[in-house]
């Protein structure tokens, strides 16, 4: 439990735990502003008082929490379902055909750890090849070859390794699978990949549709204040490594520990980057996956870690939540600038996930610097931030359904209008109409990502101000 490890490596905390709290407790967080009396938040002893806004907050936070929590298993067990019945139809061709190869005895099945098995993800959006129009030298290369790593990223490692190597036909290093700390087991993937082009890139796993434990993440609040580092999101530091009673220090402690995501990663890296010289290397993430490609770099400078540094040419993240505070904004910031970095942070229309957790003047968490914003036509703009930035927003709600009703009529004339690989298929058209009732989680799917890296202005990465 989190109220059991030391945290003396923070100056400062609020860990929300809604497994110990009840309906009854939960409530009570609006009528008293001592949030350290709630035994379902984990802070430093002794009065804290919170404005009714933060404490509002906070009550529909752990509401959300308690929910997933409650649906986690059988969450997992739906979508494992509906992962392999999509997997039976696409390998046997169609229901008519695997109804035909039942009776005969020869019905295809596909281990979940084969090159052909696909996410439900993958199942969403099923283009593995890079697009041949956007060539090295052409500015949305990279984000549209970070977006397609990021989409695979979220596949089996015999997939991955085959999709990196038979249809881009770069090197495969590996794909990983980490170790975290505070939930003892493996909840983080990244792989990384080689192009022809002396870059190392290095992709993040985002957030599964059907794992509930990575949605919690994304709707929690707490965080730790880390000198030196800044206020910065509890569940991102925990997926990408923090130690459990240490923080970070420099080195991952004990011989026998799990392999962390930033640790071993770090380590990777100096082995890649030491055989090849002219070799820089990208990061990148959709989704959580975004969260931690951000937070890795804030990492690599809170350790001091120049010489990689200065070898990391660009981050580019998709659909990504906010990780920090304003300090740790300003922190990574300044090493970004120093070590001239480029920082791309792209957001689809109403995504609900680069929206969360809440920004205003009550909380915590912020944006690091500008982002690219793509309209639903993939018109694509530098902003300082994304429109309806909490989305939670009445004047924002017909926007939102006329937006989502046109990405509906959309999926059925866009194959027409860009090309047979721009078709959508029935699963992201039956995701669309459920975006009727809740607009900006169709938005999430990275779809419409590798849609906006592909089709959007090829100037607009050139003319992007400088890190921030």
């Amino acid at each position: 439990m989190a109220s059991k490890c030391d945290k003396s490596f923070c100056s400062d905390y609020m860990l929300l735990k809604p497994e110990e709290a009840s309906l009854v407790d939960i409530f009570r967080i609006l009528f008293s502003d001592d949030i350290g009396k709630r035994k379902f938040i984990d802070c430093p002893e002794g009065k804290r008082s919170e404005p009714f806004k933060r404490r509002w907050l906070i009550f529909v936070s752990i509401l959300v929490l308690k929910l997933l929590q409650t649906v986690e298993k059988p969450m997992a067990w739906f979508g494992s379902l509906v992962e392999q019945w999509i997997n039976l139809l696409s390998s046997n061709g169609n229901l008519l055909r695997l109804v035909l190869n039942f009776l005969r005895g020869k019905v295809i099945h596909l281990n979940k750890s084969t090159k052909n098995f696909v996410s439900i993800v993958g199942h969403i959006d099923k283009r593995r090849k890079l697009d041949d129009n956007i060539r090295h030298g052409d500015g949305r290369y990279y984000a549209a070859l970070s977006m397609m790593a990021s989409k695979v990223s979220y596949e089996n490692k015999a997939y991955i390794e085959s999709t990196v190597m038979d249809q881009w036909k770069m090197d495969f290093v590996g794909s990983y699978d980490f170790w975290n700390d505070y939930q003892e087991k493996a909840t983080t993937q990244a792989f990384i990949f080689h192009d022809k082009n002396d870059k190392i890139i290095v992709a993040f796993r985002g957030t599964e549709p059907f794992d509930a434990n990575a949605w919690s993440t994304d709707f929690d609040f707490s965080w730790y204040d880390i000198p030196g580092l800044g206020r910065v999101h509890s569940g991102f530091m925990k997926a990408l490594g923090l130690q459990k009673n240490q923080g970070w220090p420099r080195e991952q402690a004990g011989d026998n520990q799990q392999q962390v995501a930033y640790y071993a990663i770090r380590k990777i890296l100096k082995q890649l980057l030491q055989k090849n010289e002219k070799a820089k290397f990208i990061i990148t993430g959709h989704s959580l996956g975004g969260a931690l490609a951000v937070l890795f770099p804030a990492i690599l400078a809170f350790h001091e870690e120049t010489w990689l540094l200065k070898r990391l040419d660009g981050i580019y993240t998709f659909g990504q939540p906010r990780v920090g505070d304003e300090q740790f904004g300003q922190i990574l910031k300044q090493h970004l600038t120093k070590y001239n970095i480029d920082y791309y942070r792209l957001v689809y229309t109403f995504d609900i996930v680069p929206r969360l957790p809440y920004d205003d003047s009550t909380f915590l968490f912020k944006h690091l610097g500008t982002c690219i914003y793509y309209n639903s036509f993939y018109q694509g703009k530098i902003v300082a931030e994304e429109p309806n930035k909490n989305y939670f927003s009445l004047i924002w709600l017909i926007p939102k359904i006329i937006n989502v009703s046109w990405e509906l009529i959309r999926s059925f004339i866009i194959p027409y209008t860009r090309g047979k690989d721009y078709k959508e298929g029935g699963l992201l058209r039956f995701l669309r109409v459920i975006g009727l009732l809740t607009a900006g989680l169709p938005d999430h799917c990275p779809q419409d990502y590798v849609n906006a890296t592909r089709l959007g202005p090829s100037d607009l990465y050139l003319n992007f101000p400088s890190s921030i």
